[in-house]
């Protein structure tokens, strides 16, 4: 069976995550993706020491195909020219501007490409007040306010150990790209998508920002492990005797079993803990019983015992561990590829599964231009005189 993708053509001029991510879904449900990097490669390869495979760049980028091009060259960018008339998708996620100033802006490609669904990830989109400004992930979780929502009440603000913003910015480009592509099924025309990471962030802040519009001044704009709104309780991170451990408790029978898997069934008639608003105002005193009982016990016998009462919990797990996880291995989100530098290197499968059409094969992120002269022979024609003129020119790799 054909993929769902399979006859879209995406030309992907991304680099780290934001764009990358975003094509590397589209690659998974059988787009072609041909990755478009300079000569020396996008900026992961400089994250690395020469001769050094970036293991970001491989998790970013398997199942693609890799050109390089020197699109700051009149043949370089002639070259991306015949390439846009024969696809589907252009996906780029540089800073504002840099399209425009090398004539690859969105005006200018319509009229070489009608249909052509052109897809650009920023941080703060194309207009706006912000607009102009740098943008990096740790920048867009900064003014989005994930920073100053991280952390503990009195400590001082803390960023997302995951690059939020990035991953944030590239799913919600998929999700444009996608429902782009239904759209021109019915008015054949391709059109201009963007997506601001800074405008994906701020319907995440769902729990601080409810408590703020509900004017509930008392609650600290971090909270630690527990609810952003501190509406629930209990709902923390709990020390165990070997480490630690996620319980809460959303639904009043959830309570109720954890009370009775502590035999701690005298706080089901404490009139302080009746309801969950009870023990939400209640919240230091819920979460130092909780605590209490967890701190004596072994980590993984609380689990086996929590689950066994139907309450709500996971261990927390190092990256080591994360690593190796059971569950993401035995679901395909793990993946093991043979690189020709790297050897054999984990990397993510695709979290969207469509089961008439599943991820048979993932294939290793490309060399910088490792197809280079197959993808301009096969899609433009170009004879092997040609292309021996252009990489002595340095226009390819």
């Amino acid at each position: 069976m054909k993929k769902a993708l399979e006859d879209i053509i995406v030309l992907d001029l991304g680099q780290i995550y934001n764009g990358p991510y975003c094509t590397l879904m589209l690659a998974y449900q059988g787009a072609t993706v041909i990755k478009i990097e300079p000569l020396q490669g996008e900026v992961l390869h400089q994250r690395v020491h020469d001769g050094e495979i970036s293991h970001s760049f491989l998790m970013m980028n398997s199942n693609k195909y890799g050109v390089a091009l020197d699109l700051k060259t009149e043949d370089g960018k002639k070259l991306l020219l015949e390439l846009v008339k024969k696809a589907d998708v252009l996906v780029e996620n540089f800073s504002l501007h840099t399209m425009e100033k090398l004539g690859l802006d969105y005006p200018t490609l319509e009229k070489i490409n009608p249909r052509l669904i052109y897809a650009s990830g920023k941080g703060y989109g194309l207009d706006g007040p912000y607009a102009n400004l740098p943008a990096m992930d740790v920048t867009i979780q900064a003014i989005g306010g994930v920073v100053t929502s991280t952390g503990f009440p009195d400590g001082p603000p803390v960023k997302s150990g995951v690059a939020v913003a990035d991953f944030m910015g590239g799913i919600h480009l998929f999700g444009g790209i996608t429902t782009a592509l239904y759209q021109r099924e019915r008015t054949g025309k391709g059109q201009l998508v963007e997506v601001s990471m800074h405008d994906t962030i701020y319907p995440t802040l769902a729990s601080p920002l409810g408590a703020h519009y509900s004017k509930r001044n008392d609650i600290p704009e971090r909270t630690g492990n527990r609810h952003s709104g501190l509406a629930v309780a209990p709902y923390n991170i709990y020390p165990a005797e070997d480490g630690y451990l996620a319980i809460f408790c959303i639904t009043q029978k959830q309570w109720e079993n954890l009370a009775h898997f502590m035999n701690r069934e005298d706080l089901l008639t404490d009139p302080r803990f009746k309801s969950n608003v009870d023990r939400a105002n209640q919240i230091d005193t819920v979460d130092s019983i909780v605590a209490e009982y967890t701190k004596q016990q072994k980590k993984m016998d609380l689990i086996q015992g929590l689950k066994a009462a139907n309450v709500p919990c996971s261990p927390v797990l190092s990256i080591a561990e994360v690593a190796e996880d059971e569950h993401l291995i035995a679901r395909k989100m793990i993946r093991k590829v043979n690189h020709p530098i790297a050897g054999e290197v984990p990397v993510p499968g695709s979290p969207i599964r469509l089961h008439d059409s599943p991820l048979d094969e993932v294939r290793p992120a490309p060399l910088i231009g490792e197809h280079t002269d197959w993808i301009l022979k096969e899609f433009l024609n170009i004879s092997d005189d040609e292309l021996s003129i252009l990489h002595e020119k340095k226009v390819i790799k």
